[in-house]
């Protein structure tokens, strides 16, 4: 157990030191707001682009999870008010078993967005690598980032600082066990996030550019 200054300048140290943590430690979360402040919007006054993007939040037994769900609801509400012309879906397909973007995908056909305007990235393992590969892979540079509240302001940073002019989205959901666990999180991630930004690191995979939102956008038009 550390001990307690007996002096009162060990004291005033103590408290000053104390602060310079709390201030180290809220830096990443205010440069996370301050990247995101006034690009956030709802679908319903989402900027038009010709893309969006959905980051992946774990499946139920192949489904979509009721959050991601949530997202591709989002996505296909932006779609049918002619908003966006591609979704693009990033996750995690790291094995054979577990495949996110093409559990998202079928959702997204089944809720009224055409196969060939939804583009797949399997290598979607984190938020930055999601958006390095959305601007390096897929030629993205401007898109509508949709996510829950608590996640949309890491989104919208990273992807800026990979190179996407990057609106968010933010869907609601209610505040249960697994809204409080993400939104405690957050203020985990949001160290990881101001790194990689920092130091911009390649994504777990790159591989080579891919035409598919391209292609998907040449049929829109």
């Amino acid at each position: 157990m550390p001990r307690v200054p007996r002096t009162r300048a060990g004291r005033r140290r103590a408290v000053q030191a104390a602060m310079l943590l709390c201030v180290l430690a809220l830096l990443p979360s205010t440069w996370m707001f301050t990247a995101a402040d006034g690009r956030l919007r709802t679908t319903a006054d989402a900027p038009r682009t010709d893309v969006a993007v959905v980051f992946g939040a774990g499946l139920w037994q192949g489904e979509p999870s009721p959050y991601l769900a949530r997202r591709l609801d989002a996505a296909a509400e932006l779609y049918r008010a002619g908003r966006i012309e591609v979704v693009l879906v990033t996750g995690d397909n790291s094995r054979e078993e577990y495949d996110e973007p093409d559990a998202m995908r079928v959702y997204l056909t089944e809720h009224g967005v055409p196969d060939g305007r939804i583009v797949s990235d399997y290598a979607g393992f984190d938020t930055w690598d999601s958006c390095v590969r959305a601007r390096k892979i897929f030629g993205v540079d401007r898109a509508v980032l949709i996510s829950q509240g608590f996640h949309i302001r890491r989104a919208v940073a990273l992807c800026r600082e990979a190179g996407v002019e990057a609106y968010g989205v933010g869907v609601r959901d209610r505040h249960d066990g697994t809204w409080y666990y993400g939104a405690t999180r957050e203020l985990f991630a949001a160290g990881k996030a101001s790194i990689d930004a920092l130091f911009e690191p390649d994504p777990q995979f790159l591989g080579p550019e891919e035409p598919g939102v391209e292609r998907a956008l040449a049929a829109a038009r």
